[in-house]
Order: C-alpha cells, then structure tokens, then sequence
C-alpha cells in the first residue's frame, strides 16, 4: 500500500521550499497522494495544482490550516478539497492575516524591550511570503544573536512565558469549520495531542464540542506521534464517528528529519484513509460554476 501527506508546508506560509518543489518531493517519494495545508494562506495552492499535473499518479489536494483557540489552547483545523478561491473563505482569511499582522507589530515592540531589535522589515525579507509567523522571526534573531537553532530562541524569546510572546487573536473552531465546509472542504483536527498527560481526556473534551459543530476528521498519524499517541486518537475517532486523517507537517528546512510523507521513526500514513475522506468531500462539493477544486476521483 503506498503512503499519503495531508499536512505541508511551503514558502507561501512558514516552509521553506516552494509548492512546486514540494510535488516533486511528494512525488519522488512515491505517494498516492499529497496537500497543501500552508497557515492561514492559499496563496501557494495554484502553483501546487499547477504543478501536479506533471504526476497524474499521484494525487495533489488543495488545501489550508487554520489556528483557533479553544478552551486557551491552539486548535489547529485543516481544511482538504477547499476551492481557495471561495469569496467567503478569502474574506475570513483576510481577516486572521490582518490579526496575524498586529500580533507581528507587538511581537517587534516585545522583542526590541527584551533587547532583541527585529524590524518587521527584516522578517518580511526572509519569509518568501506574506504570511509572517514566528518561525520567521526566530531565523532573525539566531542570524542576528548567535543562537545555535530555532527552538533554542523560541525557548528563551518566543513561547509562551518568555519576554517576546504575545498570543494571536483567533477564530472559534466552528468558524473555521464553517469557512471551510462553505468552500466545499473537508475539516480535519490537526495534531490534536502534543502532551502525555491526560491526553484522552483533552481529546474528549474537544471533540464532544467540535464534533456536533460539523468537524469531519482527526489527525491520527502524524510526525511526532508515538503508537501510543496514534492509538488514543484512533479509538476516541471511533467513538465519535469521525474520519481518520495523516500527515508529516512538512516545513522544510524549518522540520528537520521531516520529509513528505516521512516523519520521526518512519511515519506511515496509510493510503486507505484517502476514500472516507473522499467520500466525505462529496458532501461539500461545489456546483461547478462556484469552484475550482481540482475534480475528486477515486482510483
């Protein structure tokens, strides 16, 4: 059985290798399928259909992941078979950006009083695109003061707690859900564990809300997940009669020892999880003159 991606990144978001190069790579691989889910952005998507069809083999799917705040932690849907050019899609996109760019604006002021001068300018030179998260700003400061890695910034200027946070304003999940689905696409709970305590109950208690509010999948194989992690996601799945989903969260160089379709101790995301999922997006599909998905088949 070959493999599949649903989850990557390009330089329209925080990646590093653009969408066309990441359908080679996907191709290369071998997989039967592959996404891309850039941050809060489509903007890559028509480069990355454009060039799939090269690789009429595999598979290429448009699609998004969208931050959300739930309970006071990020829950991170992903949208597949999205039209991203769906006029109420881009205007809710619009609007995360416009709340992304004031975070940034804070994000210099916070960094510049800790002792860490970043211009927004300097941010915006390195990121590839117009979507500026953290990532881009922790390549700066390593550049600029001598950091080893990324994580070692981000653990003493940019997460949660340091002297550089400062938390986005984000959507509701159901709003997410509600975009995605009125632009024909299928939802989907992105690594929705990251911890080992009392992961099965995180798990219920989001999805007992998210899943009557229209959520279509989870994330059950993904790059750090240990079998463990897996397990939990695939029996609550279950229980709440959801699809299963799979991805790598491919960033490039920015996710080392992540390639597409390959993660952290041989990541297999199962080819069989495709046709739930398409048979899911049939639901949404949209008239023809409302979309421009790419035509879902299955083979």
């Amino acid at each position: 059985m070959k493999k599949i991606d649903l989850h990557m990144h390009s330089t329209a978001s925080d990646g590093t290798f653009p969408p066309a190069v990441i359908v080679e790579m996907a191709a290369a691989a071998g997989l039967a399928a592959a996404a891309l889910t850039d941050h809060d952005t489509t903007d890559g998507i028509d480069e990355f259909m454009a060039a799939g069809r090269a690789h009429p083999e595999m598979l290429t799917i448009p699609g998004i992941e969208i931050s959300t705040l739930f309970d006071g932690r990020e829950v991170h849907i992903v949208g597949l078979f999205i039209d991203h050019h769906n006029p109420g899609l881009i205007k809710f996109i619009e609007r995360i950006q416009g709340e992304r760019h004031d975070r940034n604006l804070k994000l210099v002021e916070k960094l510049g009083l800790a002792g860490y001068s970043v211009s927004l300018e300097e941010v915006e030179a390195i990121s590839g695109g117009k979507i500026i998260g953290r990532p881009h700003f922790a390549q700066v400061i390593k550049e600029k003061y001598g950091f080893n890695t990324l994580q070692d910034v981000f653990e003493n200027c940019l997460k949660r707690g340091t002297p550089g946070f400062h938390p986005r304003v984000l959507p509701q999940p159901a709003e997410a859900i509600n975009a995605i689905h009125a632009a024909g696409g299928v939802t989907i709970w992105a690594h929705p564990v990251y911890r080992h305590q009392n992961e099965r109950s995180w798990l219920r208690r989001v999805l007992r809300k998210l899943a009557p509010e229209g959520l279509d999948a989870v994330e059950a194989y993904y790059s750090k997940f240990d079998a463990s992690q897996t397990k939990v996601v695939i029996e609550l799945a279950k229980e709440f009669n959801l699809a299963l989903a799979g991805g790598s969260d491919f960033h490039g160089e920015n996710s080392p020892g992540v390639t597409p379709g390959d993660g952290f101790g041989g990541l297999e995301v199962p080819e069989n999880l495709l046709p739930p999922l398409l048979e899911i997006a049939k639901k949404y599909i949209l008239k023809p003159s409302d979309t421009s998905n790419q035509e879902l088949k299955e083979e």
